[in-house]
């Protein structure tokens, strides 16, 4: 109670305080958020909770000019909390969350459903409001569901495979024009269709969606080549001048003179649809440890580019969030997928006979899969593990990450075999694969299970000939799906895997729609013949 007064009555001074430290080195940093246009009515609306999610208030669109409704918040000397709500709703459109339909008495297969569900979650083209966070969409897209109401990077590739699947590559492809569009916007694809999102990314799957493509004009291939080699260039910013063993942005310089990458974010401040939360976890990092909370912020917001917000992947003692270290971790998945990326600008190269291209892109692959075997392959663990480049030491943080060098090919293939031995031991549960073996009460940790960790094992582990692990995690998995829609009429954004229920944990409550779900429920039932 005494946390929650103290964050109720913090003044504008400590929105004051935190404005500067917004400053970031890319073009995405002239675009303001939220936090920025609003200023203490944001700090206030957003610390005092005045909606029980977060993301609420930073997805609400002015009905007047921002700049008026800031004058006119100022000119109040002191609102409560229902005044202030008041105020709020008088002048911006508040949405609601839900995308998905009420759940019906009948069930249909899973199949049928899914195949309904994707008109509820298409959108079509977004031309922003001033004062509003939306980014502009030229083409139609398909959102999770719930709360994320636009389009968002790694969960759209998910999504894909089943639009694929039922037909839909109509909006394969213009989704992956919008990407297209915001690559040419702001050099690179942000975290979600949000101003706030824009200062950082997610994994980088945009190739991947490219190979879902049916596209073979010339102009098109050439386009979206050049469109990977400029996604590449903003992961690699800096590669040429960071000194060994120093970090710039997301890249890192080993000391062997591999240079991998890292997560991050280019700015230092409270996240803004998670704003109360993360000033109550670096309040909790300060007392503890005194660290500053910048340093907080950043590895909170570098965490949210892993896609995995949070898990203990990313805390330096595997529990707590405040010792959150993102910044400081080589990851397995981004680099797994930065091989994949840099292997699909080789082949979309060599489609437009571009040998400089290719050769250069070849050399990059083979540099990163040596360095991914040397800096965080585990022979004692049996597994790819992340790696603190600060400490020199790989983490002991055995998780469903382990299986995407699988994914893109960059494993061995003995390599990829101990992975399945050591996966069927620890990280196979009852409902499908596990996302770690550890149990924080963060949403990317045991019991949880997740729609894009089973495809990216099952389709690795096909990829090596581990048929048999592959399709237990797949029947295993759907029969949670199947289960949970019997149950509830819902497809979930996770599962419990230990249980086989609805999934639990995290910032916001469990929700409904879902994108990757729908998509990766499709792709297995694909692959095991159903």
């Amino acid at each position: 109670m005494i946390r929650a007064r103290l964050l109720a009555v913090v003044s504008a001074a400590a929105w004051t305080a935190l404005a500067p430290l917004a400053l970031a080195q890319t073009p995405a940093a002239e675009v303001p958020t939220p936090a920025d246009t609003y200023q203490e009515l944001f700090h206030q609306v957003q610390t005092r909770r005045l909606f029980p999610d977060g993301k609420t208030f930073v997805d609400a669109t002015p009905k007047r000019d921002p700049a008026t409704i800031l004058k006119a918040y100022r000119a109040h000397a002191r609102f409560t909390d229902a005044e202030l709500k008041r105020f709020v709703r008088a002048n911006f459109v508040v949405p609601e969350a839900g995308a998905a339909p009420a759940p019906s008495a009948e069930r249909t297969t899973l199949k049928a459903h899914v195949a309904a569900l994707w008109p509820h979650l298409t959108r079509e083209p977004v031309k922003p409001v001033a004062g509003g966070s939306a980014l502009a969409m030229a083409k139609p897209f398909v959102v999770p569901g719930g709360r994320f109401r636009e389009i968002y990077y790694w969960d759209s590739y998910f999504t894909m495979l089943g639009l694929k699947l039922d037909g839909r590559g109509d909006l394969v492809e213009s989704m992956i024009d919008d990407f297209g569009g915001l690559i040419d916007a702001y050099g690179h694809i942000p975290n979600g269709a949000r101003t706030y999102y824009l200062n950082r990314s997610q994994p980088p799957f945009f190739y991947a969606m490219v190979g879902l493509s049916e596209a073979t004009d010339p102009a098109a291939v050439k386009a979206r080549v050049e469109l990977m080699r400029r996604e590449h260039a903003f992961w690699m910013d800096g590669e040429k001048t960071v000194a060994p063993g120093k970090a710039y942005r997301r890249v890192v310089a080993l000391p062997g003179g591999a240079v991998l990458n890292r997560y991050y974010d280019d700015r230092v401040t409270p996240r803004d649809e998670s704003y109360r939360e993360d000033l109550e976890t670096a309040r909790e990092a300060s007392l503890a440890t005194g660290r500053p909370p910048a340093e907080v912020f950043r590895d909170l917001r570098a965490g949210a580019e892993s896609g995995w917000d949070f898990s203990s992947r990313w805390m330096a003692d595997g529990q707590s969030l405040s010792t959150i270290q993102t910044t400081s971790i080589v990851p397995v998945d981004l680099n797994s997928l930065m091989y994949g990326l840099e292997k699909a600008i080789s082949t979309g190269c060599a489609q437009l006979a571009d040998a400089d291209c290719v050769s250069e892109f070849d050399r990059r692959a083979h540099a990163r899969a040596e360095a991914i075997d040397f800096y965080l392959w585990d022979n004692a663990k049996g597994g790819y593990l992340d790696y603190q480049w600060k400490t020199g030491q790989r983490l002991d943080h055995l998780s469903a990450a382990t299986f995407y060098p699988l994914f893109v090919g960059a494993a061995d293939e003995p390599k990829a075999h101990i992975v399945a031995q050591k996966a069927w031991d620890e990280l196979l549960a009852p409902g499908g694969l596990r996302t770690t073996t550890v149990r924080t009460g963060q949403q990317w940790d045991t019991p949880n299970g997740w729609a894009p960790l089973q495809w990216v094992a099952v389709s690795g582990l096909r990829r090596y000939g581990e048929d048999a692990l592959a399709a237990e995690i797949a029947k295993r998995w759907l029969a949670t799906v199947e289960r949970e829609y019997k149950a509830s009429g819902k497809m979930l954004e996770k599962y419990d895997v230990e249980e086989a229920k609805a999934g639990g944990g995290g910032e916001y409550p469990l929700q409904d729609g879902f994108g990757w779900t729908n998509g990766v429920t499709r792709a297995l039932q694909e692959g095991a013949g159903n």
